[in-house]
């Protein structure tokens, strides 16, 4: 089965999560790397390993950007890295899956499925053959050991525990005695 490499300059990894009840920030960490093997003739065979940066998250205020850094968030410091490794897929459309596998962060592994479109496969600029994915899921925080909230007087919590998560992904073929590069 072909092997790709994720694209770090083509694919990021986003987050919302509700504020004060009332409004959504958005994220995402701008250092995404991994693997995935896949056919795109056989996408129920496919296999994908990720892994993200912790430490570079960027929400565009700096101080929050640390204070989600610290320990009481993701504790980059300890816990540099968010993983995930997909267990297995199951076909849900022509061009859609639902990828099941083990996210990490914080040290805790929790079952999630993604669910995955296959935009497409191109020619990239070097020759190499690239091929485009979108995903999404949603977590509770909470099961993560992202625990940490203010209660406010008006009632509810600073931060909310349900997180979406969206993916954008560009891989890379890689061919037989070097990685490509798509360009």
């Amino acid at each position: 089965m072909p092997t790709w490499k994720l694209d770090p300059a083509h694919s990021r990894a986003n987050f919302s999560v509700r504020h004060m009840m009332v409004s959504t920030v958005r994220g995402g960490f701008d250092r995404v790397s991994g693997k995935l093997e896949f056919d795109p003739e056989h996408p129920e065979k496919s296999y994908v390993e990720a892994v993200i940066d912790a430490a570079s998250i960027s929400t565009g205020v700096e101080d929050r950007d640390n204070h989600l850094r610290s320990a009481d968030f993701l504790d980059v410091e300890n816990y540099p890295t968010i993983t995930f490794k997909s267990t297995d897929v199951t076909i849900t459309g022509e061009n859609t899956a639902d990828v099941h596998g083990n996210l990490t962060i914080r040290g805790v592994t929790k079952p999630v499925t993604l669910k995955v479109e296959h935009v497409g496969t191109a020619v990239g600029m070097t020759g190499a053959r690239v091929s485009g994915f979108e995903a999404r899921t949603q977590i509770n925080r909470e099961d993560f050991g992202l625990t940490w909230n203010v209660a406010l007087e008006t009632g509810g919590v600073l931060v909310g525990k349900e997180v979406r998560i969206d993916l954008d992904v560009e891989a890379i073929e890689e061919t037989e005695g070097a990685a490509a590069t798509a360009g």
